[in-house]
């Protein structure tokens, strides 16, 4: 009979304190051990993201394997354990050659060849949605920047946030029209922020123009 120890993971505090994820992610365990034949030696219970591996639930989880007391590790999800294919493949890499990752959502089981393939199927195939989503959204993102549209954080000089949209600021846009104007003629940057200063404008913060600041205006 393999020894295992199963890795539950919640994102937040508040579903660790009601326990209903904690208690689902228990139950599919105890019962994918039942079907499987496999003995619970302990269960490891963490509460955070799955960013990184090196979280101390996960540790000791992993350490239950290496030190002799599981000969494999079981989660119900692999997202679970990782959201990221790099990292997934140290662990691979680093574990579950000598010992198994069971996963009981996705019905992998590395003691065989055709469950790591599998395994690495789903992983990359998990990393390239991700992938598509941001870019997807990065693009979105910067189709709405060039419509003039806000985005979030603090919106450019020349407009200002009004019930959640931009619109035009006339004080700044006439400093804008007047540093365009100013390097159409040739002036450096450095020239027409003194100027700037020399006319008595000033930035949102009530200080001078700098020349870094200048150049993103005549953009």
């Amino acid at each position: 009979m393999t020894r295992a120890v199963g890795y539950i993971r919640v994102s937040t505090e508040k579903q660790a304190d009601q326990g209903v994820s904690l208690d689902a992610q228990k139950a599919k365990i105890e019962a994918y051990a039942m079907l499987y034949d496999l003995e619970m030696v302990d269960y490891v219970i963490e509460t955070g993201s799955a960013k990184g591996t090196n979280r101390d639930g996960l540790q000791e989880a992993l350490g239950a394997l290496t030190n002799g007391r599981a000969e494999a590790l079981i989660v119900v999800k692999l997202d679970r354990l990782t959201r990221s294919v790099a990292d997934l493949g140290r662990l691979v890499e680093t574990y579950f050659q000598k010992h198994a990752l069971l996963s009981v959502g996705e019905q992998i089981d590395t003691r065989s060849a055709a469950g790591r393939l599998v395994l690495n199927v789903l992983a990359s195939v998990s990393q390239w949605e991700r992938e598509v989503i941001g870019e997807r959204t990065s693009a979105a993102m910067q189709h709405m920047r060039e419509l003039g549209q806000y985005t979030g954080g603090k919106h450019r000089y020349g407009f200002e946030l009004v019930n959640g949209e931009l619109v035009r600021h006339e004080g700044e846009q006439a400093v804008l029209a007047l540093v365009r104007k100013y390097r159409a003629k040739g002036l450096s940057l450095r020239k027409i922020a003194e100027t700037l200063a020399d006319k008595g404008f000033k930035s949102r913060t009530g200080k001078e123009f700098v020349p870094c600041a200048i150049a993103g205006m005549a953009a």
